[in-house]
């Protein structure tokens, strides 16, 4: 018995003896690519960004000078900060009221999944999405179309756009995209106001046009789009099958002021009263203004806003999934008591829910904060040609400098060194909260 002893007590102390080179072998593997994958890169990126172009220039910190003088670099330095104030920001806080909001409901679940679903997008195909979403063309473009739809509901549109007067008839341009005859008109008779290219939608379910009777004291008039279909017709004279122009606003203008005015009805026809005798008809620009067409979500004014947007879409799915996870844990007891003891839900919310979840909130912002400082495949997907400077970023500005048509590998490197630099201070706060929590 005592020499089996011995003998498992040297097997013992002969494996423990041995445990360096085996904890060795076993690691070897993954020392040897992270040495190839991340070690030597990083090291290769900090020598290459000490050279030029060619790399055979020493320049020393001439590269990292470039970064703050360059006038497209310093644009996505500039978006880079608003990507990682904003889009963390955003969608943690929409994670935080998706979570709390689908608590109690008894649909929370179906609810969670379909906001977590974009998720399961590659950011490939979310940008295809939303670049297509962003189409300035409300017949393709989902945002323009809802944008406008709203629009056309508070404000009422022209009724002819692009609609104007026959060349060498008596209407004349007088200015802002208004018409105004050059004769006069008198009372008790018939004016003809001829319009061409009128939209063929716009006249679809418009009657024939009408000459206007004369009236004794009163100036009538027809307004018509003098076309025939198939050619033939007469200028200036309304031949059978012409269509009337209906709602259309009619002024008489006097020394600059408008002393009457007038709507044409449905076939064409308007009447002014006597007090628009010795006056000049003019119709007004808003008769004619271009179709409201939405906002340029793809311009450099609105392209990165509209991106973050897409990047929320993705984004605040996953922040909802783990701070949901995190209220599951949370107490119930202590909810419970600050409602009985007379405490609202907003008041539940802000002094007991967030501060509870502050672990949880730090994580996902954190994370989201690294995500954003290497955001490169939406912006480049949906930010078209003419707006991609505006919506530059630096992990975009790397892949340009580095394999753009305007190569220098030796700006890409210090860019890439730069990024590294902004996301350690992130990466150091993230493991000493780790460290916290274990030691807990």
């Amino acid at each position: 018995m005592s020499g089996a002893g011995g003998r498992v007590g040297a097997r013992r102390r002969s494996v423990a003896g041995s445990r360096w080179w085996v904890a060795a072998v076993f690691l070897l593997p993954a020392l040897v690519l992270l040495g190839a994958l991340v070690v030597y890169p990083i090291g290769f990126s900090v020598y290459r960004s000490l050279f030029d172009a060619s790399g055979n220039g020493f320049v020393g910190l001439g590269n990292y000078g470039a970064l703050f003088s360059d006038e497209g670099i310093r644009t996505a330095l500039k978006n880079n900060v608003v990507w990682v104030v904003v889009a963390p920001t955003v969608s943690t806080a929409l994670g935080l009221i998706f979570a709390v909001l689908t608590e109690r409901v008894r649909w929370g679940t179906a609810f969670k999944l379909v906001v977590f679903m974009p998720m399961a997008i590659s950011m490939l195909a979310a940008g295809i999405i939303f670049r297509l979403v962003y189409d300035q063309d409300p017949q393709r473009g989902v945002a323009d179309a809802v944008w406008v739809a709203v629009h056309d509901t508070f404000a009422e549109p022209a009724p002819f756009p692009g609609a104007k007067p026959r060349p060498n008839a008596d209407l004349r341009p007088s200015g802002g995209g208004a018409f105004t005859t050059r004769s006069v008109v008198r009372a008790g008779s018939s004016v003809g106001l001829p319009l061409v290219a009128v939209q063929p939608r716009d006249v679809q379910k418009a009657g024939p046009a009408v000459v206007a009777r004369p009236r004794p004291g009163k100036v009538t008039g027809t307004a018509w789009l003098d076309f025939t279909r198939g050619g033939g017709g007469r200028p200036g004279v309304i031949d059978p099958g012409e269509r009337a122009l209906a709602g259309l606003t009619v002024e008489a203008v006097r020394d600059g002021r408008v002393v009457a005015s007038a709507v044409t009805a449905a076939d064409g026809t308007f009447v002014l009263p006597a007090g628009a005798a010795g006056a000049r008809l003019r119709l007004p620009a808003a008769n004619f203004a271009a179709a409201y067409n939405g906002v340029d979500w793809l311009g450099p004014a609105l392209v990165t806003p509209a991106i973050i947007g897409s990047y929320v879409w993705m984004w605040a799915g996953f922040a909802m999934v783990l701070i949901a996870a995190g209220l599951a844990g949370v107490p119930r007891e202590l909810l419970e008591a600050a409602r009985v003891d007379g405490a609202g839900e907003w008041q539940v919310f802000r002094r007991i829910t967030v501060p509870l979840l502050a672990p949880v909130l730090v994580v996902v912002l954190v994370t989201l904060m690294i995500n954003v400082l290497k955001i490169f495949d939406l912006v480049y997907i949906i930010a078209p040609g003419s707006s991609l400077r505006s919506a530059n970023v630096l992990a975009l500005q790397l892949f340009q400098s580095s394999f753009g048509t305007d190569v220098d590998e030796g700006l890409g490197s210090a860019i890439a060194v730069f990024l590294l630099v902004l996301v350690l201070p992130v990466m150091y706060v993230n493991l000493r909260r780790i460290r916290k929590e274990r030691r807990r």
